[in-house]
């Protein structure tokens, strides 16, 4: 109930301060453009189009504050403390994200006039400036967290997206995806490469990658970096040995670490192994 309370409180703080940010940047619109011309008027609080897109300026204002009262009310909901497992955290980051991007999305098109082309670039924006976000409250939290527990004497947690855990097996992802392709492609026929054309991105980096996630997943439990840990070390290969079109291998071998890490996963969670996140 408490934590109820806070949310409420934080969501309407942040949707008053949105309202504020609208008001203050048509402000300083008018006073910049107004310099430019020469001259001043009452700003123009409503997006380029708004009005002759609703009907009204008086409909326009409505609609667009109350979009802008939930963003910015969203963006309050973000300063509320992370959730203690990872589970939780996951799934109320992503729905929170995907609220806040449809909201964003709303008003981008509908009151400021933004051609639904261009959309998908400024959805991208809003995802690195939220992952950035995220990414420096999570680390904050999770020392706030290794700081109680040591206090109190208790187990360390996994290190963040349990990159610790992943890192010993940076090295059997450099063979797969560094070593073994130059040496297959020196091996290689030169008119027919059936090492690296089939049997590499079909058979070895496939089975190479699900294994070593499930064996991954069975000791440290779902590690996330490692999918992208083999689609990375790959990726220089697919320029230095083959050409853009060879880019699939990197999804074959990301996408058998992560179907292995998962398996891992699920086998450690059913022998009842997996430690606190």
């Amino acid at each position: 109930m408490k934590l109820q309370k806070e949310a409420v409180l934080r969501f309407v703080i942040g949707g008053l301060c949105g309202l504020a940010l609208m008001v203050i940047a048509a402000c300083f619109l008018e006073v910049l453009t107004g310099g430019i011309r020469g001259a001043f008027h009452a700003p123009t609080l409503v997006g380029h189009g708004a009005e002759d897109r609703f009907g009204s300026y008086g409909l326009a204002l409505l609609i667009q504050s109350v979009l802008i009262f939930a963003l910015g009310g969203m963006a309050g909901l973000a300063t509320l403390p992370f959730a203690e497992d990872g589970k939780t955290l996951l799934s109320r980051s992503v729905l929170h994200f995907l609220v806040t991007a449809v909201l964003f999305a709303v008003l981008m098109v509908f009151c400021f006039g933004l051609l639904p082309d261009f959309l998908p670039q400024w959805l991208g924006t809003l995802l690195a400036v939220y992952m950035v976000v995220w990414s420096g409250r999570y680390v904050g939290w999770y020392m706030e967290l290794l700081a109680i527990r040591e206090k109190l004497g208790l187990e360390p947690v996994p290190s963040p997206l349990k990159w610790k855990e992943t890192l010993p097996y940076l090295f059997f992802a450099l063979l797969l995806c560094d070593v073994l392709p130059p040496v297959l492609r020196l091996l290689d026929a030169p008119d027919v490469p059936v090492l690296t054309g089939l049997l590499l991105p079909f058979l070895l980096l496939p089975v190479g990658g699900f294994f070593s996630g499930v064996s991954l997943g069975r000791r440290e439990g779902m590690c996330p970096l490692y999918p992208v840990l083999c689609f990375v070390c790959y990726l220089p290969m697919v320029f230095l040995l083959f050409n853009p079109s060879a880019l699939f291998h990197c999804f074959l071998v990301g996408g058998a670490a992560l179907l292995g890490n998962a398996a891992g996963a699920l086998w450690r969670r059913g022998r009842g192994a997996d430690r606190p996140v």
